[in-house]
């Protein structure tokens, strides 16, 4: 995984958005975000992955193919509801299996853009209050093994003022020293 800060110039969010020269975002900065990270070879993960699975808590799994083929119908709606700014109640975890794509996570306080490029064998964990988009790279296709701590499921809170003052993003702000 390559994080850096994206630089907000408009176009296709499929593009990779990183400044020239290329501004790195470091393991600390993200470790004080509380994003996780582990790099574990697609060939043979399966155990490597059980054991995180099994250390962090995550019981469910299931596997998505983020593509024209994998979506159908859906497709057009989904990567635009993806690239929403949003939060979720619960960690968002993936095991990237195939493909690629970017994953781009707030900064707090500064509420700067960091991209996260991710390509096979990539494990992300996005904690639960933190505002969050996905969206394809130019090769439109990701396959990723979603993690969940209980059932899965994927709800998504776009951004606004009544996210501002949610439980979990409030607890995700204490979490990493920010008073909200």
């Amino acid at each position: 995984m390559r994080a850096y800060y994206y630089d907000n110039v408009p176009g296709d969010q499929r593009l990779p958005h990183d400044y020239i020269p290329s501004k790195p975002v470091f393991t600390e900065t993200l470790i004080s975000l509380g994003v996780k990270y582990w790099t574990i070879p697609v060939e043979g993960h399966e155990s490597k992955v059980d054991a995180v699975a099994q250390e962090q808590g995550y019981k469910n799994r299931d596997t998505i193919n983020v593509s024209k083929e994998g979506l159908g119908a859906v497709y057009e709606e989904k990567i635009k509801g993806f690239f929403q700014e949003h939060m979720h109640e619960d960690e968002e975890i993936r095991y990237i299996l195939g493909g690629s794509g970017f994953f781009d996570v707030r900064e707090t306080p500064s509420d700067a853009w960091i991209r996260l490029a991710v390509e096979p064998g990539d494990l992300l964990v996005i904690p639960a209050g933190i505002y969050h988009r996905f969206t394809l790279d130019e090769a439109n296709n990701i396959k990723a093994l979603r993690l969940f701590k209980d059932e899965p499921k994927w709800i998504p809170h776009n951004r606004s003022s009544e996210t501002d003052i949610n439980t979990h993003r409030i607890d995700y702000l204490k979490s990493i020293g920010v008073t909200a």
